[in-house]
């Protein structure tokens, strides 16, 4: 009897080391697309000092312009690589017609016209593809899965997800780091009066990080389609926690971005898998699934708060890009 109950203990064990290494994944996989976002709006804030309410609204952009490419080719990878393009017109076009004339007002007035336009494209979208949206299937090469050591077994989807924004990251890292445009978006970052004084043309300078932002969200939403749903006012969650996001890294870093993000996607999921778990060590179970879902919603916030206690400017400042 006691032998069977030590390989029972053995085996939930390692359930349970499964279950938390997966559910880490997720974590981290969430952490890839705030990235995606939060990179784009932090160069936007940091460089423009825009506040930009609508830029969940260009996750959504992306995510319908994924959908509509994929189902109009019949292919994945040519949908999405038509959609990119797509993105940065659509962007260029935004900044260019509506945001450039908000440079010079101040914040309130930037905050209100950017939830006016998030008004108007979820009103454009819910009538142009319906209450129940949109979405894209996965194709049979990717709708596998993966087993990594240890018998933890990961969507192979999810792992694409993860490279490639992986990949994006170090693109764009090396974009800031070692190129021409790069120092004057870091400039930009430092002191854009001085930048434009040393003859940069400035207003260049504002649409194409507007446009690099905007691609960068709206690549978030185009992989993220498969496993979710392209439906209206999809961009409004994800915005907030990309705000958190730069918050706690730093308004104009890319570093700070990545490992905010990353931090911020593993501590809201491992708060939504466990938490309530965690509780019933100190309290009985109705009380633990009532508290488990409100507290894991706070955690998040709980680390911003604590990070600007110990540093108001964020783990990494904007001179740290």
């Amino acid at each position: 009897m006691l032998q069977h109950y030590f390989v029972f203990k053995v085996k939930l064990s390692r359930m349970n080391y499964i279950l938390l290494a997966e559910q880490f994944f997720n974590g981290f996989q969430l952490g890839i697309i705030l990235f995606l976002v939060a990179a784009g709006l932090t160069l936007i804030f940091g460089i423009m000092d825009l506040v930009n309410l609508a830029h969940g609204t260009l996750y959504m952009f992306g995510a319908f312009f994924a959908a509509t490419f994929v189902d109009l080719t019949d292919s994945l990878v040519l949908g999405m690589i038509l959609a990119l393009p797509a993105m940065l017109i659509a962007g260029l076009v935004l900044e260019i017609s509506v945001l450039r004339t908000l440079y010079e007002r101040n914040h309130l007035d930037q905050v209100l016209a950017t939830f006016g336009l998030i008004i108007f494209f979820n009103e454009f979208f819910l009538i142009a593809w319906g209450p129940e949206g949109t979405g894209i299937n996965l194709p049979p090469y990717l709708s596998g899965i993966i087993t990594l050591p240890g018998g933890i077994t990961v969507p192979e989807y999810r792992v694409v997800i993860i490279i490639s924004g992986l990949l994006v990251a170090v693109l764009l890292y090396l974009l800031v780091s070692k190129t021409r445009i790069g120092m004057l978006i870091r400039a930009g970052a430092s002191n854009r009066e001085m930048v434009g004084a040393l003859g940069i043309n400035i207003k260049l300078l504002f649409t194409l990080v507007f446009g690099l932002g905007a691609v960068l969200s709206g690549f978030a939403g185009m992989i993220i389609t498969p496993i979710t749903q392209a439906e209206s006012g999809m961009g409004e969650g994800m915005l907030i926690l990309a705000f958190v996001v730069i918050v706690i890294g730093g308004i104009g870093s890319i570093k700070g971005a990545f490992i905010a993000a990353i931090l911020t996607g593993i501590i809201d999921t491992m708060g939504r898998s466990f938490i309530d778990v965690a509780l019933l060590s100190i309290m009985d179970s109705v009380a633990a699934e009532t508290a488990g879902p409100a507290l894991s919603s706070m955690l998040i916030y709980i680390l911003m708060a604590i990070i600007l206690a110990i540093k108001p400017s964020g783990l990494f400042p904007p001179k740290g890009v």
